[in-house]
C-alpha cells in the first residue's frame, strides 16, 4: 500500500458524515471528531453545548493513489449545503459549521478552486460561505460516535431525515462536477 494522507471536513453532524467517505474506495478510515476549539480533548457533551469552540468534524485517511483529494472535496460539496455558515440543516450553530480544513498548499489550491467553481456554477442563489481553514488539533470523538451510521441504523435515519436528505436529492443528484 502506498503511503496515505489526510483529509478533514466539518459539515454539520459528523454522524452523517462519515457514511459517504465510508463507502468509497481508497478509504483507510473515516474518524468522527472535534477541530478547531479552544479545549484539549474536548468530550461531546462539552461540543454540543457550545463550550469549546470545535466544530464535529470527520478525519479521513486516504490512499492518494486509489482516490484523489480533489475527489474527497467534491464528494464533500455533495453532503452539505454551502451556502449556510452556521449549521447545516437541523443541526445550528458554530459546532456544525461547514468547514474544510487543508493541511498542505496542495490541499488548500484544490479546495479553493473547487470552491470557486462551485460558486461560478451558480447552483445556488446565494453565496458559498464554506469556510476554508488551516487544519487544527484533531481529537477523536468518544466510541459510540463512530461508525454511528452502521451501529445506530434507525437514529441516523432520523439525522438524515432532518433535511440532509431531501437537500441533497434536490440539490445535488443533478448537478454536474465542480472539480
Amino acid at each position: 500500500m502506498s503511503a496515505t494522507e489526510t483529509a478533514i471536513f466539518a459539515g454539520g453532524c459528523f454522524w452523517c458524515m462519515v457514511q459517504p467517505f465510508d463507502s468509497q474506495p481508497g478509504i483507510v478510515s473515516v474518524v468522527s471528531g472535534f477541530t478547531g476549539g479552544h479545549t484539549v480533548n474536548p468530550t461531546y457533551q462539552q461540543v454540543k453545548a457550545h463550550q469549546t469552540g470545535h466544530t464535529e468534524a470527520v478525519k479521513i485517511t486516504f490512499d492518494p493513489q486509489q482516490i484523489s483529494y480533489a475527489d474527497l472535496v467534491e464528494i464533500y460539496w455533495h453532503q452539505t449545503d454551502p451556502t449556510d455558515a452556521m449549521g447545516q440543516f437541523q443541526d445550528r450553530g458554530d459546532n456544525y459549521r461547514p468547514v474544510i480544513f487543508v493541511n498542505s498548499p496542495e490541499q488548500r489550491a484544490i479546495a479553493e478552486a473547487s470552491k470557486a467553481k462551485l460558486q461560478a456554477a451558480e447552483l445556488f442563489d446565494k453565496p458559498i460561505v464554506t469556510k476554508i481553514e488551516d487544519e487544527k488539533p484533531f481529537y477523536p470523538a468518544e466510541a459510540e460516535h463512530q461508525r454511528f451510521y452502521k451501529n445506530n441504523p434507525v437514529v441516523y435515519a432520523e439525522q438524515e431525515a432532518g433535511g440532509r436528505a431531501d437537500f441533497i436529492a434536490e440539490k445535488w443528484a443533478q448537478a454536474p462536477k465542480v472539480d
